[in-house]
């Protein structure tokens, strides 16, 4: 018997590095890894799978670090990763068919569809009301002499960020010289950011476990310690503040008109935590 492992990424700007972590975490004996090439693992076509499909042997075990990895649709039943799997096998004394097993394959994807639906919709809400997500951009060049006059008036490094739309470390970047701390000493050198704790609200990092993250990201939530709050509870994630505002910006989604009321509730709770970093 072999244990067999299946990894895939849904971009070639991702890596299976997160993936690697949690099947080497598992201990898997002897393991056999088929790995998609990056960019063609978000088609229905996973060729590696099927090449695992042809090798696998009765009694054989497939690993992959989740569920989704194999199925994010109920299309990929009938025309993807699983179209080559009995789900229909009979039982070999009475003859009926298995449903059992159909009904969870089905269950997995229609969940799996349902989230990335809900995702869709809540970018396209963002969308309308003007917002992008993923990491805000960078000042651009002809902007830094005003920022850096305004800053000089008095202006404050978060009314600066949200008139230019971008992050309070790129406004750092562009009047790090006139900052109060600033010595000649350190012109060369950015002090390193220290890390720190915050708790982020359950119904965020349910959605965050579920979406497509970089692996400093994921380890971030999966080293987080769970506090129970009455039905509900907080993950307390430690991190670089830098960090903290990528979690932030990759649920920017919750806070959109397609999102349940208690989602947006909890995004901003935790916007409101991220902020206080300066």
């Amino acid at each position: 018997m072999a244990n067999l492992l299946h990894k895939r990424v849904s971009t070639d700007q991702q890596s299976t590095a997160r993936q690697n972590l949690v099947l080497d975490e598992a201990l898997i004996e002897d393991p056999g890894a088929f790995e998609e090439d990056p960019g063609t693992s978000s088609r229905l076509q996973r060729p590696k799978f099927r090449e695992l499909l042809t090798y696998a042997r009765p009694g054989d075990t497939v690993h992959t670090s989740e569920m989704f990895r194999l199925v994010r649709g109920t299309g990929h039943i009938h025309d993807g990763a699983f179209s080559a799997m009995d789900l229909t096998a009979r039982h070999p004394r009475t003859g009926e068919l298995l449903s059992t097993v159909k009904f969870m394959v089905q269950t997995l994807a229609a969940a799996g569809e349902l989230q990335r639906e809900l995702t869709y919709d809540g970018l396209r809400a963002a969308e309308a009301k003007g917002n992008k997500g993923g990491r805000r951009p960078a000042l651009a060049g002809e902007t830094v002499a005003d920022v850096r006059a305004a800053y000089l008036d008095g202006r404050s490094i978060a009314s600066l960020a949200r008139e230019h739309d971008v992050s309070r470390g790129a406004v750092r970047t562009a009047v790090a010289d006139l900052l109060p701390d600033h010595t000649t000493a350190d012109q060369d050198a950015t002090a390193p950011e220290l890390s720190v704790t915050l708790d982020m609200p359950g119904k965020v990092a349910d959605f965050l476990r579920a979406t497509e993250l970089e692996p400093a990201e994921r380890a971030a939530l999966d080293q987080g310690q769970a506090v129970r709050r009455g039905t509900g509870y907080t993950l307390r994630v430690t991190g670089l503040p830098a960090l903290h505002r990528q979690l932030l910006d990759r649920c920017q989604s919750l806070d959109g008109a397609g999102a349940i009321p208690a989602q947006r509730k909890a995004r901003r709770e935790y916007e409101n935590r991220v902020n206080t970093l300066g």
